[in-house]
């Protein structure tokens, strides 16, 4: 009597996210502190040639990693996602350990985002304290995370794309930039990839050391998985997203920030808003 009771009153996931939703929530969650604030530290340790060649090693491993968690999302499209397939096809205490992992992740990135936005808000926004802008977006996340699923679909759809709205600004502004069409502006053309020690800036060991600030820029794409168990259509819609959202990403990421400043850090308070 007791499991029936159980078993009537378990919530159940209401299968709303379409492709779109699933599109944009992994490229709107890869968009983010690794694109508009750690790009440039990538250029700036290891060159603009170091940090393109370690961009393609590290996308083409999450490529790999991507089609196989697709694969396992449209088979078995549950909410525990990757936890449970380690749970499932490996052992119990490899997919806990896995699922408790992955909460610690996200809960220090969550930290590591806010923190951010106090330095990009900062920028623009000198004289307002720090922590009202973490409170605030903090308490949009809740409020995102709070409502429906298919509210939150949406609201992550339309975020989503006036992200990608802005880093295809940033990348037309860029090229224009770049090939001197700005009036009085010199074109830069390929001249950036010869100042100081460009285009390896720090040779093999810091193309190898910037890979943890590349494999943070990607993450965000595994969400396909975790969303999965709310997805409409998981068999047809899991395969298409994760096609579509690789290489959007890829190409956001690379085009961003072509610029190679040596002495320049985008750890530092008083410029990490500038790299918007």
């Amino acid at each position: 009597m007791v499991s029936e009771t159980k078993t009537t009153e378990a919530p159940t996931l209401r299968r709303e996210l379409k492709a779109r939703h699933l599109t944009m929530i992994a490229i709107g969650g890869s968009i983010g502190t690794g694109l508009f604030v750690a790009s440039g530290a990538t250029i700036s340790q290891a060159g603009p040639g170091g940090a393109l060649l370690s961009y393609i090693l590290i996308g083409l491993m999450v490529y790999f990693l991507m089609t196989s968690l697709g694969e396992l999302a449209a088979f078995m499209p549950v909410s525990g996602s990757f936890a449970t397939y380690g749970q499932n096809y490996v052992e119990e205490g490899f997919g806990f350990a896995l699922g408790w992992n992955y909460w610690y992740n996200w809960a220090v990135t969550i930290a590591v985002d806010l923190v951010a936005s106090q330095l990009v808000m900062s920028y623009w926004f000198p004289d307002t304290p720090g922590w009202i802008w973490s409170a605030l977006f903090l308490g949009i996340m809740f409020l995102l995370n709070w409502i429906s699923v298919r509210g939150f679909g949406e609201a992550e759809y339309w975020f989503s794309l006036i992200k990608v709205a802005t880093v295809i600004i940033f990348i037309i502004v860029g090229v224009m930039m770049i090939v001197g069409i700005f009036k009085g502006a010199q074109p830069a053309g390929w001249s950036n990839w010869g100042i100081a020690d460009a285009p390896f800036a720090g040779g093999f060991s810091a193309m190898i050391g910037v890979a943890m600030i590349v494999g943070f820029s990607f993450q965000g794409t595994e969400l396909i998985g975790i969303a999965a168990g709310e997805s409409e259509n998981p068999e047809k819609n899991i395969p298409r997203a994760v096609r579509q959202v690789f290489w959007r990403i890829l190409l956001f990421l690379r085009l961003r920030d072509p610029d190679y400043q040596p002495d320049h850090s985008v750890y530092r308070s008083e410029s990490a808003g500038a790299t918007m």
